[in-house]
């Protein structure tokens, strides 16, 4: 499903995938598989490839992948294991409104391409035809509200989410969204490459109207009329940076004030047709974008309009009709914007959408079969450790001064920690999933279930105990409005966590993900939250200015890094994750050091305790990318490449420098004076 989240959590990873505990993969005690080691590289010189050489030989890049790395090998494993849960309630009668005829039925429609075929466009035809039928543009408000509910990216965005200056209630809040290309440097940058994106994006647009049975000529005219109203909203559109900056992007105000700041649409009715009622305040979450909006929506012919909110129903719906629309898209979107070669499998595709729909249903029976309770009990002991880590660095750091240092230990003290799987789990006895439809009805009544969901939260408390991520998903976040960070049960698995192994090698890959999170409280973005989750300045001005100092040198040293001939890292852009990175490096290996100091482990297999906890961090990033995604990742993407989580953040840690005797000799060495020094 395409949709996007706009809560402020911070990920350990852009991707995420469903997960279990894997005992296949499993490595020695050590954890350390040593063929995933390329030891004709020298460490000083290229740790990456020396760390993680023998994995990128092994296992180098299939048609249906841009990016396959430990994540997707992983969620390989974990994709065959939820298809056999899956497939397991496809092939039973199951009882009308039951969780299994939900789950069962959706994944055998999903599977039917001789249904979607014989269907054609059918499914969205009278849809097109009801766009086409807006006769005024007084009309454009309650439109656009129908076709957001259907989960459609039509100009901006509404959500209902914390209150950044009120955390513990929900507030409506929009967000500047309505551009096919995510990302405004695409619609304005002159580089050959760019350009070439943006033509081949046009000449997409064209190709789907005419599946979807407009002519040749008034495709074209389409798709110059989508072109230049998404080209309108980037050129007003925040960068990636710029959305950032949690202060310029809260902008609070009463409802009659948004009338009088942006008078040419009509919010009474666009509430109303979403589905809110009584809305007295909201925050604009970026302005200029959205009065831009409102120009284009009265200075802009009604029939570019109406080609624009078509382009955007036949976007959305493409993966859910035949098979024309869906490899036309892939055309566009896996071929060319991410180099990908052929499209995943019909079966894995399936999966992915009953994990979207019915994510905490399919949580619910994955934990009871993958996830054994000892892996929580032994997480929850080793987030207390790095919790404990961190609270020593903060009272040791020679910047900060003491009354600074007491609001950090204040924050620090009151993370909400969540592992493994929520107390309560999702109902979905409202959502209705039909084989007698067609898919696109079923997925877009499953987004209006989402939809519903979300506005109910509208004016009342923030549940916290409500989970950002399944417990399947690979992956881990901390919510600055929430003060929690979350550990789900599917990235409690090798090569991130394995009950088997030793402290070296969990405290450098887990341990690392929990500092990690932990960090993210502390790093440009999170620091300007409080202990309540409340956008609240709780630092003297001097420390602030200190922070920023050391925090300049991280920006500068990525700005450095050349990804690719003449594309260089945006330090500014991944900065709180790289910041992420250097904490939970930093506070796990000190974490690590405690955990041992009375029963040190030996060397394995070569290695001292010292250096497992650095490789088993680098095997983490293990992966292979095409240029197409380097350059994707790098206009979008806040977390740095993963080459670059290893090569760019280790030169930052003098424990590292002593594990493999890096001197000044070697490429790699950084004088002491020049390393990021933060938390």
């Amino acid at each position: 499903m395409k949709m996007k989240y706009y809560l402020p959590i911070m990920a350990f990873a852009l991707m995420a995938a469903t997960g279990c505990n894997s005992k296949k993969e499993a490595a020695m005690s050590a954890g350390i598989d040593l063929a995933n080691l390329d030891t004709t590289a020298l460490p000083g010189t290229n740790f990456y490839q020396y760390a993680c050489g023998g994995w990128m030989k092994n296992h180098p890049l299939t048609d249906e992948y841009s990016r396959f790395g430990s994540f997707d090998m992983l969620a390989e494993n974990n994709r065959e294991q939820l298809r056999g849960l899956i497939e397991e309630l496809a092939k039973k009668q199951n009882e009308q409104g039951t969780v299994a005829q939900k789950i069962g039925d959706l994944y055998g429609m999903a599977m039917d391409s001789v249904k979607r075929n014989a269907d054609g466009m059918t499914p969205i035809q009278a849809e097109l035809e009801m766009i086409a039928s807006v006769k005024d543009k007084a009309e454009l408000s309650k439109l656009m509200a129908e076709l957001r509910r259907k989960g459609l990216d039509v100009y901006f965005a509404l959500y209902i989410g914390a209150d950044p200056m009120n955390s513990t209630m929900n507030l409506v809040q929009t967000y500047q969204s309505g551009i096919g290309l995510g990302e405004k440097e695409y619609y304005l940058e002159d580089d050959a490459h760019t350009k070439e994106i943006r033509d081949k994006y046009q000449e997409h647009i064209a190709k789907m109207f005419e599946l979807a049975g407009f002519t040749p000529e008034q495709a074209k005219k389409n798709a110059e009329a989508v072109m230049m109203i998404e080209t309108r909203i980037a050129k007003a559109s925040f960068s990636a940076v710029e959305q950032r900056d949690p202060h310029a992007n809260y902008h609070k105000m009463s409802l009659d004030e948004l009338k009088k700041e942006i008078p040419g649409i009509d919010w009474d009715v666009y509430f109303s047709t979403i589905g809110l009622k009584d809305v007295k305040e909201l925050s604009v979450s970026q302005i200029e974008p959205v009065k831009e909006v409102e120009s284009i929506i009265n200075t802009v012919a009604l029939e570019d309009q109406i080609a624009y909110m078509q382009w955007k129903l036949i976007d959305t719906a493409a993966s859910y009709l035949n098979d024309d629309f869906e490899n036309q898209n892939f055309e566009f979107y896996g071929k060319v914007l991410s180099g990908k070669k052929e499209q995943r499998p019909r079966w894995k595709r399936a999966v992915g959408i009953v994990d979207g729909v019915l994510g905490e249903a399919v949580g619910q029976m994955y934990v009871q079969k993958y996830f054994p309770a000892e892996a929580k009990d032994r997480m929850v002991k080793l987030v207390k450790n790095l919790q404990t880590a961190l609270g020593e660095r903060i009272q040791n750091l020679e910047w900060m001064g003491d009354s600074t240092k007491t609001k950090a230990m204040e924050k620090l003290n009151t993370f909400y920690v969540k592992v493994g799987y929520p107390d309560k789990w999702r109902d979905y006895t409202a959502l209705n999933i039909d084989k007698n439809d067609s898919y696109w009805a079923n997925i877009e009544r499953a987004t209006q279930f989402e939809y519903d969901y979300m506005l109910d939260k509208a004016g009342k408390p923030v549940d916290k105990d409500e989970w950002g991520m399944t417990p399947q998903t690979v992956n881990a976040y901390y919510n600055p409005t929430t003060n929690e960070i979350c550990f789900p049960a599917g990235i409690l698995q090798y090569p991130f966590f394995d009950m088997n192994a030793d402290d070296a090698f969990n405290y450098g890959a887990i341990g690392v993900v929990i500092g990690h999170e932990m960090t993210h409280g502390f790093d440009d973005q999170g620091r300007q939250y409080d202990k309540d989750g409340n956008l609240k300045d709780w630092w003297t001005a001097e420390d602030a200015e200190r922070f920023n100092k050391r925090a300049q040198v991280m920006v500068n040293f990525f700005d450095s890094i050349e990804v690719l001939p003449g594309l260089y890292a945006n330090g500014s852009l991944t900065l709180g994750e790289n910041i992420a990175d250097h904490g939970g490096l930093q506070v796990s290996y000190q974490a690590f050091k405690t955990a041992t100091k009375d029963q040190p482990l030996g060397v394995v297999d070569g290695f001292t305790p010292e250096q497992r906890f650095f490789l088993a961090y680098a095997n983490v990033w293990a992966g292979n990318i095409r240029d197409e995604q380097i350059r994707v990742y790098t206009k979008s993407d806040p977390h740095s490449l993963g080459r670059w989580r290893v090569d760019g953040a280790l030169p930052q840690i003098g424990a590292w420098y002593e594990a493999f005797n890096i001197t000044e000799a070697d490429p790699m060495f950084l004088p002491a004076e020049k390393r990021v020094s933060i938390w």
